[in-house]
């Protein structure tokens, strides 16, 4: 039972794994520049995402069938709290602050969106697809907004630097909210076919278009002589011991299958290239991120059909 589900989660992340790769060619090619795989991101972040997030909530999600829909951008709270935790306690093997904090960003913050979003629709029917889209959707809601405010101020922290309530609502977490408020408005049933179906074909878009620009971002990547201690450590944590404690959890827990297969999909994830993006943003000196990204995203090849086939078979 083991080997069939891991036969088949493989295949599932044998099939994103080809659509980075080609990301990643491009770069190395150079068919694709820097100014390319900027204008790629902005693309899918300000309007194939947000035209995804709009047309499947305003299709599918219903508040009377899921009442419980609050727990999801918790839980993304209490999944980043957990890898701040665990990375805590090894923190203090790094002896320089900026790589400390580095390495923490990088425990805490997993590739949430674009290789769940691929994983969900090379695994599952349609059916079970749509319905994990939503959770993704509503987990990102909590997500960025960490992301962006946590995240930002732990990778660019300055002792005198002001808090930008602005960060916090990117066009994704924007969409989720002002989709959420139209349905408990009860105004999403006044939008019209000829502007959801146009949206929801942008939005169709977004999942090949993610994965070349989670692989071109890899390709970009330059690295220096690697920082075997502490890139080690990432490794360890962000994709055994967190997706084990998750496993734990789920094991002693009368989880739906769904959720659990979600907890363990957002635990299994390598480290989030966002973190490469404010890195750049930011003008800080890239000590452990590029690293830390690009060896999580290739050690996941083989850690994310383990634990998702042991969450299958549960």
């Amino acid at each position: 039972m083991f080997l069939k589900s891991f036969s088949l989660v493989s295949g599932a992340v044998g099939q994103i794994f080809i659509l980075g790769a080609m990301g990643y060619l491009l770069v190395k090619r150079e068919f694709l520049t820097r100014e390319g795989m900027d204008f790629l991101s902005r693309l899918v972040i300000k309007i194939t995402l947000p035209a995804m997030i709009f047309s499947r909530l305003i299709s599918e999600f219903k508040f009377d069938l899921k009442p419980q829909w609050w727990i999801f951008p918790l839980t993304s709270f209490a999944i980043t709290l957990l890898g701040l935790l665990v990375g805590g306690i090894f923190v203090n093997l790094i002896k320089n602050n900026e790589e400390k904090r580095q390495f923490l960003s990088l425990v805490a913050f997993q590739n949430s969106g674009y290789l769940p979003l691929c994983l969900v629709a090379a695994l599952l029917s349609p059916k079970e697809a749509s319905l994990m889209f939503i959770y993704i959707f509503l987990f990102l809601l909590g997500f960025n907004l960490l992301m962006w405010s946590l995240g930002v101020y732990c990778l660019s922290y300055k002792r005198n630097k002001k808090f930008e309530l602005a960060s916090l609502f990117s066009p994704p977490v924007l969409a989720t909210i002002i989709t959420i408020g139209l349905i408990a408005m009860g105004l999403d049933r006044f939008i019209p076919d000829v502007i959801l179906k146009p949206l929801s074909m942008i939005g169709e878009s977004t999942l090949p278009l993610a994965m070349l620009v989670v692989g071109g971002s890899l390709g970009l990547i330059k690295l220096r002589k690697v920082k075997l201690k502490p890139i080690i450590l990432v490794v360890l944590i962000k994709l055994l011991i967190l997706p084990l404690v998750g496993l734990l959890f789920i094991w002693r827990s009368p989880f739906p299958q769904m959720f659990s297969l979600l907890l363990i999909i957002q635990l299994a994830m390598p480290s989030a290239t966002s973190l490469s993006l404010i890195i750049t943003h930011y003008k800080k000196e890239d000590l452990l991120i590029s690293q830390g990204v690009l060896f999580t995203h290739l050690f996941s090849l083989v850690t994310i059909p383990l634990f998702l086939s042991l969450v299958w078979i549960r």
